[in-house]
């Protein structure tokens, strides 16, 4: 399983640090100006896709990135889906895309997707079935690579990806936003982030955009909350601690800043001194600014180099501790546990692999009691799988439907307490600190208490475990660098002054001298070591005869002379204690040794009647636990006193008995006892032959337990994989489903647009039978429903045309489009096409024959040739009226420019055709035709529908003389109701005349 990045948060809790991650208290460079939206979803996303980008407008300044449940082995359709709706650009993201605003980006198949300085990186999956979290792996790559610019939104799906993710991205300083579980097809998903508290805004999809919208305009209007005002950040604070109880003044004030900023921006508040009144207003938003101080992220075994590295300092720690000891840790911060849990689980596998029996005993604290709850329940989101191997899932976990559990083992070695580092007493006498980004969110003079706390609470060489962006600082002479990059050390042994110095500051671990009556501190003597001595001495004289047994009865040791007492039993040589025990106590020792391991406390017989080579003799038996220390649990400790009989006193003659009774009863009394003795003997070894079989039954039991748990865990890995599978097919039906809305859609406008077309259409297979055909082709071919699958060959049509089969059968073969003009019974022309039907795959399916009735189109094209023969017709009879004509005539148009002349003009004038047609009045010859009155004249003709008559011109033209001409024009209209008017100019000419006339 790939490593994932370490996510990081701008701040950490009071007494947090190790469970939950932190960005830098340096404010993050940001790679773009823009927020980065990124949407996770599963099962029913796409239509809460839709009904999100049906509200988001074209220019809202953001770029999203969607984090669908796909299948790995079918292409995706997503983005096509989604353009039908969406303003913005929709496409699919590929490696190395820079992400840019007012576009999305949808995660193809079978690719796992993290982002780079704002660059998209895309990885093929290493496993495509199971159990997968893609929209926890890309939630936390955004909070990371994009700190608060990051806004992550958890829609409809099933399962609790993005659970996680969403603490990354809040911790981070971005927005979270969910769907409300109401609105969600499938409400898992939405339903789990809602749960972690860390939800800024629940909201139904349409609703989403215009809240984003708000909460970037709120943005660029930076709330800035100034470290210089510090009145108004103490009455925060103090806001803070008098609801909570919890003090954050020693806490980094731009840590604590940006926090604020956070909560300001989420209510548009622009100015602190409003946030305070604002927070005097509301109480619950004071709780919510203290959650979002403690808010990290947290994650088991976060940084897995780290811990790799920690596990390789434990083994050597541990190599050289004493068999049977304890080995205490302390968690400091560990918030919901993943981290308390995390540090078990190394220490339990360092154990397993050294081979060694010891106690662990593991401290786990935190400020936020919510926190502190959690934990001890052990209970955690399936998403745990992409921090945790399988084979520790298998180890240390039980899976519990939708969530895995610690195991008994586990939790038993951890307690969990709410605890403010910052003020109450530590543990001591530790092996191990882990604590760790905690540090770096702490002025240093809290800092300069913590690090001599932390070396007062672990043992001379036991280990400190730090962040990565922490240091021990001043006190080198404290803690010798065990690893520098993951932040290791080891704890020094100091004198006693330096200890005296180093923790003066911390009041519960300040030394206490003994005085005398002056005020004087109290010098001890030296002393002399007679403590080995004295005790022999002591047990050689007054201790009774002892024995030291194990948990089996097997004898370790044994003080003074008890051969009153045990004996060595026949056969072969045994070293049990019950076997060697006389007769008399054999019960009571086998009972009081249960007890002892049972019970831990002393259990004592007396006056016990002990049968030996010359008689019975009194004995007072005591079984009680051997040695406080660690290394001897399980070990008892036998001691046999034996009782001196004193001289006994005679009884008074009264009360005296015959000697002969007494001793008949007694007798009688002894063989009572015995017979008692070995029923109960033969009982207790009846019942020790069933514990052997319960026990062996036992074993048994948990060997088939093992293996049904075995089966158990291959049985919900499989359900895993299946529920995964099942939501790629979710999102892969919806997706399908889509497809063939719009295939529907299309089918119907296709529909539509043939039968408003009429044309007559009919589709073949190879073998020439119909397939379909349009409304148009009933009509032609007399077609019924019941006529597909029939050749077409066997259908009578209405079209006087014999060659179909003939004309099918050949386009069929040569594959080249056939088209005629083909005319029906009932007197109506058609178009017929055949024309070949290719596939997708460029495969011929059949022929599409069509059948367009162009019986107008044909009529007018008739009509049409007619009007063009008789306007041609008439054309040449008007010119050759006007060629007969013997005075000049000009046509022009309504610019003026000529569009025809007569020969008679061109002879008068001896001017080229091609130099006069097309050119203005004006510029013929030496523009001799350029008279201002003239031009009026004829400018005034069309727009006023006028004429004029008898204009004369008197002009020497070059080439042939002066002339005087009479000029008459008139506008013309054409017989075409769409063809333009043009003027008609006739000209007379008059040089060889007397014509009264004077031009104008």
């Amino acid at each position: 399983m790939k490593p994932k990045k370490k996510t990081k948060a701008p701040i950490k809790k009071a007494s947090s640090g190790n469970g939950k991650n932190a960005v830098s208290t340096k404010p993050k460079e940001q790679h773009q100006s823009f927020p980065i939206v990124s949407i996770g979803a599963s099962a029913g996303g796409l239509e809460a896709f839709e009904q999100f980008f049906a509200h988001v407008p074209q220019d809202i300044g953001m770029a999203f990135i969607l984090i669908p449940h796909l299948d790995p082995g079918h292409a995706s359709m997503m983005a096509e889906l989604l353009r039908r709706v969406a303003k913005l650009k929709v496409d699919e993201a590929q490696d190395g895309m820079k992400v840019q605003p007012n576009h999305v980006y949808v995660i193809p198949p079978n690719k796992e997707m993290s982002i780079f300085h704002g660059a998209i990186n895309l990885e093929t999956l290493k496993k495509t079935h199971g159990l997968r979290m893609p929209i926890d792996s890309f939630f936390r790559s955004l909070a990371e690579d994009q700190g608060e610019m990051a806004i992550g939104v958890v829609l409809s799906g099933t399962g609790t990806d993005g659970t996680l993710g969403i603490r990354a991205i809040h911790g981070a300083g971005g927005v979270v936003m969910v769907q409300t579980p109401d609105s969600a097809k499938y409400p898992g998903m939405p339903a789990s982030a809602a749960g972690t508290g860390v939800v800024d805004y629940i909201l139904p999809p349409e609703k989403m955009a215009s809240q984003l919208a708000t909460y970037k305009r709120r943005s660029a209007k930076k709330a800035v909350v100034s470290v210089s005002k510090d009145d108004l950040l103490r009455k925060i604070l103090s806001l803070v601690r008098s609801q909570t109880g919890h003090d954050f003044s020693l806490y980094k004030k731009t840590t604590l800043s940006r926090r604020i900023e956070r909560r300001m921006k989420v209510h548009g508040i622009e100015n602190i001194s409003d946030y305070v009144r604002y927070l005097h207003e509301n109480t619950r938003e004071t709780q919510l600014l203290f959650k979002d101080f403690l808010i990290g992220v947290t994650q088991f075994f976060r940084d897995p180099g780290a811990f790799e590295e920690l596990k390789k300092t434990l083994l050597k720690y541990l190599e050289g501790a004493p068999e049977g000891g304890v080995f205490r840790a302390w968690i400091p911060g560990c918030g919901t546990g993943e981290e308390a849990y995390s540090a078990a689980i190394a220490i339990m596998e360092c154990l397993d692999e050294l081979k060694r029996d010891m106690k662990v005993q593991i401290f786990g604290t935190d400020i936020d009691v919510e926190s502190i709850s959690q934990a001890r329940t052990g209970i955690y989101s399936k998403n745990i799988v992409e921090d945790v191997s399988p084979d520790r899932l298998r180890r240390f976990f039980v899976k519990e439907e939708d969530s895995y559990r610690v195991k008994k083992e586990v939790r038993e070695i951890i307690v969990f307490a709410a605890q403010d580092l910052t003020k109450d007493p530590p543990f001591t006498k530790l092996n191990l600190l882990s604590c760790r980004n905690l540090l770096i969110y702490l002025e240093s003079e809290m800092q300069n208490r913590l690090l001599p706390l932390f070396h007062y609470s672990l043992t001379p060489g036991g280990i400190l475990f730090l962040g990565t962006s922490e240091t021990i600082g001043k006190f080198a002479d404290l803690f010798e660098i065990r690893d520098r990059k993951w932040k290791i050390y080891k704890a020094k042994k100091v004198l006693s002054s330096v200890q005296e110095e180093t923790w003066g500051t911390l009041p519960w671990t300040a030394p206490v001298p003994a005085l005398s009556g002056e005020g004087e501190e109290v010098k001890k003597p030296k002393e002399i070591d007679i403590i080995p001595d004295a005790q022999r001495t002591l047990l050689e004289t007054f201790a009774p005869p002892s024995a030291v047994v194990n948990e089996k009865g097997e004898i370790l040791y044994i003080h003074g002379d008890t051969g009153k007492y045990l004996a060595p039993p026949r056969g072969r040589p045994n070293w049990s204690v019950f076997e060697m025990a006389r007769e008399g106590m054999k019960s009571e020792l086998r009972s009081g040794v249960h007890y002892v391991l049972t019970r831990m406390k002393e259990r004592r017989y007396e006056n016990l009647k002990v049968k030996t080579h010359h008689g019975y003799h009194p004995l007072n038996l005591t079984v009680k636990p051997f040695g406080p220390a660690k290394e001897t649990q399980g070990l008892v400790l036998v001691s046999f006193e034996e009782i001196v009989k004193e001289e006994k006193r005679l009884p008074d003659r009264k009360s005296r008995k015959p000697e002969g009774q007494m001793e008949r009863r007694l007798r009688e009394s002894g063989k009572e006892l015995a017979y008692t003795r070995e029923t109960l003997q033969a009982t207790i070894e009846e019942l020790q032959a069933a514990n052997e079989e319960a026990k062996s039954t036992n074993e048994e039991m948990q060997s088939t337990n093992e293996e049904l748990q075995s089966a158990n865990e291959e049985l919900e890995s499989s359900r895993e994989e299946l529920q995964s599978m099942n939501e790629e097919l979710v999102t892969l039906n919806s997706e399908l489903q889509g497809k063939i809305d719009l295939l529907s859609q299309a089918e119907n406008d296709v529909k539509i647009l043939l039968d408003n077309t009429r044309i007559g259409i009919i589709f073949l297979d190879n073998d020439l039978r119909i397939q379909k055909f349009t409304a148009e082709a009933k009509k032609i071919f007399n077609l019924i429903p019941g006529d597909i699958g029939r050749p077409l060959h066997d259908i009578r049509s209405n079209l006087l045309y014999d060659g179909m089969e003939r004309d099918t059968r050949e386009v069929l073969a040569t594959l080249r489009l056939e088209e005629k003009e083909i005319r029906s019974k009932d007197e109506r022309w058609f178009l017929m096409r055949i024309i070949p039907n290719r596939s997708g795959e460029n495969m011929i399916e059949g022929l599409v024959l069509t059948l367009t009735d162009f019986t107008e189109m044909k009529q007018a094209a008739e009509a049409i040739n007619q009007l063009k023969n008789d306007y041609q017709a008439a054309s040449e009879f008007a010119e050759s009226i006007v060629e007969t004509v013997r005075e000049p005539l000009v046509v022009l148009d309504e610019k003026l420019r000529m569009l025809s002349a007569n020969q008679s003009f061109y002879k008068a004038f001896a001017v080229p055709k091609e130099e006069t047609e097309g050119s203005l009045i004006y510029e013929l010859g030496n523009h001799q035709w350029d008279n201002p009155d003239l031009r009026r004249l004829l400018g005034e003709i069309l727009p006023r529908n006028s004429q004029f008559s008898d204009f004369l011109v008197d002009h020497d033209f070059p080439g042939i003389g002066r002339k005087r001409m009479i000029l008459n024009a008139r506008k013309i209209v054409p017989s075409k109701g769409d063809a333009k008017a043009m003027i008609l100019l006739a000209i007379e000419d008059v040089t060889d005349k007397n014509v009264g006339l004077k031009g104008r």
